[in-house]
Order: C-alpha cells, then sequence, then structure tokens
C-alpha cells in the first residue's frame, strides 16, 4: 500500500475528482477527512467509504474562511492525531466573458480558488514541518497555464497556484513538506456535463489523445504526488491533458 497509515485531508471531496482521490487514497491504506462545503453528499461519501473497511471522515469546511479551515484541522487531529498530506482540489467556476463578468463573480473565485488554497496550506505547515514530513498537492488547470475564453477568474485562480506551489516549494523543502500541482485538461465532471454535445465533439479533435479524462486520471496523479514514490518530486506543475497543447 502506498499510503499506509498516512493522515489526508482531501477538500472538495463531495464529489468528482476529490471524491475519486479520496476512493483511490483509502484503497492504498491512508485514513482521509473528506472536507467539503456540500454536507449531505459529503456525509454520504465518507459513510460508504466506512461501511466498506475504510478509514474516513466527512468535516464540512468553507475553504474560504479562516475559522471553518481552523476547524478542519482541529476536527483532523482530533480523529488522527496528525496530518500528512493535504490535496488542495477544492475549486469553483463562474464563468462570463470579461466585458460581462461581475466584481462580484471575479472575487467569489478567487477566494475559494486561492484563498482557499492559501488557508488551507497555511494551517497544515506547522503540523507537517514539526515532524519533518508532508505532501502538499494543490489543483491548478490548463486554464491557468494556457488562459481560457469566459474564464478570466478561474484562469486568473489557477495561475495563482501554480505562483504559490513554486514559492512554497522553495519555503518549505528544507523542512520535509513537498509542494507540487497538477494541472487537469478537460474531465468528464460535473463541470462539463452542461456543456453541450457538438462542443465536447471539437474538444475532443483538440486534444491528441481524442478523449476527455476521467476524474481517475486526475486521482492517480494525486496518489503519485502523495506517495514517496515522488520523493525527490518538488515545484512541478503536472499536466494531465491529454496533451491538448503541447
Amino acid at each position: 500500500m502506498r499510503l499506509k497509515n498516512r493522515v489526508a485531508i482531501i477538500t472538495g471531496a463531495a464529489n468528482g475528482i476529490g471524491l475519486e482521490a479520496a476512493h483511490v487514497f483509502v484503497r492504498e491504506g491512508a485514513k482521509v477527512v473528506l472536507a467539503d462545503f456540500q454536507e449531505e453528499a459529503g456525509n454520504t461519501a465518507a459513510q460508504k467509504l466506512k461501511e466498506e473497511g475504510y478509514e474516513a471522515l466527512f468535516v464540512q469546511v468553507d475553504v474560504s474562511k479562516k475559522e471553518s479551515v481552523t476547524h478542519l484541522i482541529e476536527r483532523t487531529l482530533d480523529e488522527y492525531g496528525t496530518i500528512d498530506i493535504l490535496v488542495n482540489n477544492a475549486g469553483i467556476t463562474r464563468d462570463a466573458l470579461l466585458v460581462k463578468m461581475t466584481e462580484e463573480d471575479f472575487k467569489r473565485v478567487l477566494d475559494v480558488n486561492v484563498t482557499g488554497v492559501f488557508l488551507c496550506t497555511q494551517a497544515v505547515v506547522p503540523i507537517m514541518a514539526e515532524k519533518g514530513y508532508g505532501k502538499i498537492i494543490n489543483t491548478s488547470s490548463v486554464s491557468g497555464v494556457y488562459g481560457n475564453v469566459g474564464q478570466t477568474n478561474y484562469a486568473a485562480s489557477k495561475a495563482a497556484v501554480v505562483g504559490m506551489t513554486k514559492t512554497w516549494a522553495k519555503e518549505l523543502g528544507r523542512k520535509g513538506i513537498r509542494v507540487n500541482a497538477v494541472a487537469p485538461g478537460f474531465i468528464e465532471t460535473g463541470m462539463v456535463e452542461t456543456v453541450p454535445e457538438k462542443v465536447i465533439e471539437s474538444l475532443k479533435k483538440m486534444i491528441p489523445a481524442m478523449e476527455l479524462g476521467k476524474p481517475t486520471d486526475i486521482a492517480n496523479a494525486y496518489l503519485y504526488l502523495a506517495s514517496e514514490e515522488s520523493h525527490y518530486v518538488n515545484g512541478t506543475v503536472l499536466h494531465v491533458d491529454g496533451g491538448i497543447i503541447m
């Protein structure tokens, strides 16, 4: 088991990529805290994992609020005593063209996608630094690297995640903490379910792999970066996008 007895917090774990990551991590021996704002879905997901014999805990959190993040960390420590892995997977979109985007939607996306990553990471670092070990995995996006029409706020937030990842890798590497990011391409999640089929087909033609990714593809990337196999990987952005832009 690649994560035996490791304690992992995964934000945005009530569904989609985060939920798939929770399944992958527990199968590899981790004790997983599913952190999400969606209470009902999160509780249901954690309960199913427990029924399957895994160690899992749901904690409701608003990652953009410091007091909520503090509660998440305290609950995790109360339950498992430490934190080895943080996956900053939570993220939202509020898409619109630049001239139509509201200031409220711009700020809300940055609150969750940037401030949330900052607050969660800041909260776990003292715990990891004290024992000289930790894995922090941030979720960026191809939109944050190359931009995307209608995603000024989202692209800005995911570009910020790349910058924070590289900064923290430099700051925390000497403390035994590895910080990396994953940049997903177009993945079959709730975010793309509302996209018209014609658009999906045109997207596939842009991707050399000729298909959309699956949540498992991203979860497996998280697993690699959370495991000891990536011990010497620090400050990287792992693209999992089917080669959409090369």
